[in-house]
């Protein structure tokens, strides 16, 4: 029981240590003066400007893929709008 209560008393003083040690790096991300708050801030305001980035792209291809769309359906009237010229010019030769 003291061995259990000696492993007890430790791991609640590391745990301790460690919590203050949580507290110091979260003390430290909100003070915009340190080093480690403003690579944070940096990397969240890639972040911010990539997924801005990444939803103007998406919405251009999606535009594309309708463009595209439109296009492929105006090749098939004009194919078959050929073949239909084509066959009137082999009749009318």
């Amino acid at each position: 029981v003291a061995a259990l209560q000696d492993e007890k008393n430790s791991l609640m003083s590391e745990n301790e240590i460690m919590n203050d040690r949580l507290e110091q790096l979260d003390d430290s991300l909100d003070d915009p003066s340190t080093v480690v708050a403003k690579k944070y801030f940096h990397a969240q305001l890639q972040l911010e400007q990539l997924q801005e980035e990444n939803f103007r792209l998406e919405a251009a291809k999606d535009d594309y893929r309708v463009h595209c769309e439109d296009l492929e359906k105006q090749l098939i009237e004009l194919q078959h709008r050929n073949n239909e010229l084509t066959s009137l010019a082999e009749e009318s030769r």
